[in-house]
């Protein structure tokens, strides 16, 4: 059975995109299967991947999750595209948008993504879920089904009042959804050296959390060439292979794996 990592953080801009498919791309690349499912009504993961016009896309998260909830018996494959880098994507799109309405008066709509991964599950080793920046009933759903979840922070003060948010989201869906739910670790992101605000609350996250929570050493560098890769259709590994950036993900993969 293979592990689910949800990719989330209260606060947009923080790279959680850019996180899910470069991990993603980065554990297939050490031999891995991987399926990245995009859980943001903005499907900037689906758009990221090179996956044209997604409104026109039969199946996507929001249908699989319609079929869970009126009962249907399911096809694991269905709607999950292969990209060339060796990973597969559970695409989203603007049927996404609205979806929380569709299931805020079911019992159990917190669990709806649980049933469906559950289901997709022994076909990967990993299942990355790349979530939206608010605490909406699909952020909820990724939490209850993830075995553990990568929190992304860019270095700024304000970010680090959503790490503050999302660590007490956990803490609560820990208690009444998902008890086995752990934080794999933080990883800071979009970081700037030279900046001496950067190191000010890099310092303060390690004296806050560092104790308890894992902070991974592979610091995510800021890069117009990382910026770009949303654009191009392909991995920050294909995108600048000898970049900064993409040796900092190939470190967190390798950290992921517990081989780094």
């Amino acid at each position: 059975m293979g592990k689910t990592i949800a990719i989330s953080c209260f606060k947009g801009g923080v790279g959680k995109t850019m996180t899910t498919s470069s991990l993603g791309v980065g554990l297939a690349k050490q031999g891995k299967s991987v399926l990245c499912l995009d859980a943001d009504a903005q499907h900037s993961l689906t758009v990221s991947f090179g996956i044209a016009e997604p409104d026109k896309l039969p199946v996507t998260l929001a249908t699989v999750m319609e079929s869970i909830i009126a009962k249907k018996e399911i096809d694991p494959t269905a709607g999950i595209i292969h990209h060339a880098e060796g990973v597969d994507i559970l695409p989203a799109n603007n049927t996404l948008t609205g979806f929380e309405l569709t299931i805020a008066p079911i019992i159990g709509r917190e669990i709806i993504m649980r049933k469906y991964i559950n289901i997709v599950k022994p076909l990967y080793d990993y299942v990355l879920i790349d979530t939206s920046p608010t605490r909406d009933l699909l952020t909820v759903n990724a939490l209850a089904a993830a075995d553990s979840a990568i929190i992304p922070v860019c270095p700024k003060f304000l970010d680090a009042k959503g790490l503050e948010l999302l660590l007490n989201g956990i803490a609560e869906i820990q208690e009444v959804i998902n008890p086995n739910l752990t934080i794999a670790g933080i990883l800071f992101t979009m970081v700037d050296r030279r900046a001496n605000l950067t190191k000010a609350v890099i310092k303060m996250i390690n004296e806050a959390y560092g104790e308890d929570i894992h902070i991974f050493k592979s610091n995510i560098p800021h890069s117009v060439r990382a910026a770009e890769t949303s654009a191009t259709g392909k991995s920050i590994f294909m995108h600048d292979p000898n970049g900064a950036v993409a040796t900092a993900y190939d470190a967190l993969a390798k950290g992921v794996l517990g081989v780094a």
